[in-house]
């Protein structure tokens, strides 16, 4: 069975930092690029940051800089390390991978 889990999502005063990781579980997960959208409410999904097999990553123009995307093969893991967070970053993030699969989603809010 597929599965990608996400979490690590919360409320965030703007600046500050979350750190959302993915685990996945039930496809080969080293053989497949991996991905983290997001989508804010009345907006349409978005990528915010793409890393390949070999680990090399593109981001949104809107988060260069502040986030990174990292994965770890061994355990099965991705990851998004976002900093300098803003309030337009509120949304569901979403993990993505594999052959099309999409996790629940983690709900990021930043809010003062």
């Amino acid at each position: 069975q597929v599965q990608l889990v996400e979490s690590g999502g919360g409320l965030v005063q703007p600046g500050g930092s979350l750190n959302l990781s993915c685990a996945a579980s039930g496809f080969a997960f080293g053989l497949y690029a991996m991905n983290w959208y997001r989508q804010a409410p009345g907006k349409e999904r978005e990528l915010v940051a793409h890393i390949s097999i070999s680990g090399s990553a593109n981001y949104a123009d809107s988060v260069k800089g502040r986030f990174t995307i990292s994965r770890d093969n061994g355990k099965k893991m991705v990851y998004l390390q976002m900093n300098s967070l803003k309030p337009e970053d509120t949304a569901i993030y979403y993990c993505n991978g594999g052959l099309g699969y999409w996790g629940q989603g983690t709900q990021v809010t930043v809010s003062s």
